[in-house]
């Protein structure tokens, strides 16, 4: 789930590269990468590639605030009520990385970025391109966003986290902009017991009489 949400939002930028900008579609202009592999070399090589807008995710926080929800969910019109673990809401820093060769095109790039998220900085199922949920997305449903909302806002490290971020993935510093992608909700469809709401209440009794000795 994890990497079609990001596949959406690389999707939707590629869609703005083009349309806004008159890049072609067919050109890779942004995708998704371990920064910590490093940069493929000029003479080829393993990494990620060069010339493009790289996103990745350097870290997860757990949501504390929406923690605390019922293990059920109430069904008013079957009158039925399914007991499951509630989801577990995360929010994502994600690092948007310029890894083209000459500096000016980077910083192109990556001011078109954040063009692209202050003019749109929520993404659900229903405001997205269509093309933009299918394209590269996992090959099984179950690694599938059914309903989603994106909300991406800028996230802006001090210097002392910037230096420990790049020093963690081991390589150079590149432009680059921070993210905070919020809420993205995780959860297996699996339904522990089902069981009737309770429609009525009975607040009539009766005494028995009592048994004689």
């Amino acid at each position: 789930m994890i990497s079609h949400a990001l596949t959406i939002i690389t999707n939707e930028l590629k869609k703005h590269f083009t349309d806004v900008y008159g890049v072609p579609a067919t050109s890779e202009e942004a995708g998704i990468g371990n920064l910590s592999e490093g940069l493929v070399a000029s003479n080829g090589g393993t990494g990620v590639p060069r010339n493009m807008l790289i996103f990745s995710m350097v870290n997860i926080r757990e949501e504390k605030s929406l923690k605390n929800l019922p293990h059920y969910v109430r069904n008013d019109v079957t009158l039925r009520a399914t007991y499951e673990n509630p989801p577990v809401y995360l929010n994502f820093l994600i690092l948007a990385t310029a890894t083209h060769t000459d500096y000016s095109n980077a910083l192109l790039v990556l001011s078109r970025t954040i063009r692209f998220f202050q003019s749109v900085n929520t993404f659900t199922q229903d405001t997205v391109n269509p093309l933009s949920i299918t394209t590269n997305a996992p090959p099984n449903p179950l690694d599938q966003l059914e309903s989603f909302r994106l909300v991406f806002d800028l996230y802006s490290p001090t210097m002392e986290e910037v230096n420990h971020l790049w020093g963690t993935l081991g390589g150079k510093q590149y432009p680059f902009v921070m993210y905070m992608l919020r809420v993205v909700d995780l959860k297996f469809r699996a339904v522990f017991s089902e069981s009737s709401l309770i429609t009525e209440v009975v607040s009539s009794f009766s005494h028995k009489n009592p048994i004689g000795n």
